[in-house]
């Protein structure tokens, strides 16, 4: 899936003249957290997300005892400004209509943000939030393949074997549908994690956990 197909076209955006005040009202309007900003080229310039508002004058912070640094400065005018120009955060962090959601979720990891602006030909023509993100989860079934109790079987255990050290792989059984697990584990952590491999193989259905905490034998 790819960013094409999950991003919202109809957004919302801000000029670089425009007002920090009307910024933040067109933000609660509309709920969002942030506003890419456009020049009159229709061209993206910066993005101003609630973060950029959050250090403003009208919320109590006040100017540096001197503005004698760059740092200093450049804080006075971000919060005294009231032209979005001034405050909007830049470069931005884009992506284009054929990036994949994988890599836009790595994106909202890995830069800390909440939304990424879909580029075509430098003009903005959508945005990827991680609502958007959310929805497709919320969304998703498990799956309907049907399987047999010895293709499942084997299925999970393969899983098992690939995914864990031998000496926590635990027995696999498949009784009628059901998914029998039998063997020792250090911990309940390794619990949760074989149930969570487990309940990832596609045919996996109710789970009879009969593993025993212990100390696995090391096979070597």
């Amino acid at each position: 899936m790819k960013a094409k197909d999950v991003m919202s076209q109809h957004v919302v955006t801000l000029s670089p003249g425009n007002s920090i005040a009307h910024a933040a009202q067109i933000m609660l309007d509309n709920t969002v957290s942030g506003l890419p900003v456009i020049d009159d080229d229709g061209t993206m310039v910066g993005i101003v997300t609630e973060g950029d508002l959050i250090d403003r004058m009208e919320l109590g912070h006040g100017p540096a005892p001197e503005l004698s640094t760059q740092q200093a400065r450049d804080d006075f005018i971000k919060s005294h400004s009231w032209r979005v120009q001034d405050v909007m955060s830049r470069p931005v962090v884009t992506v284009n209509e054929e990036t994949t959601i994988e890599e836009i979720a790595s994106l909202f990891s890995s830069r800390k943000i909440k939304r990424v602006p879909v580029i075509r030909e430098g003009h903005l023509v959508g945005v990827v939030s991680r609502a958007d993100l959310i929805g497709i989860i919320a969304r998703s079934k498990p799956s309907l393949i049907a399987w047999g109790n010895e293709a499942l079987c084997l299925s999970i255990a393969a899983r098992l074997r690939e995914m864990l050290h031998p000496s926590i792989c635990p027995t696999v059984t498949v009784i009628e549908g059901t998914i029998q697990l039998r063997g020792t584990i250090r911990d309940e952590n390794e619990r949760r994690v074989i149930r969570v491999i487990v309940d990832g193989v596609p045919g996996a259905g109710r789970v009879l956990d009969q593993m025993q905490l212990g100390k696995p034998e090391d096979p070597r």
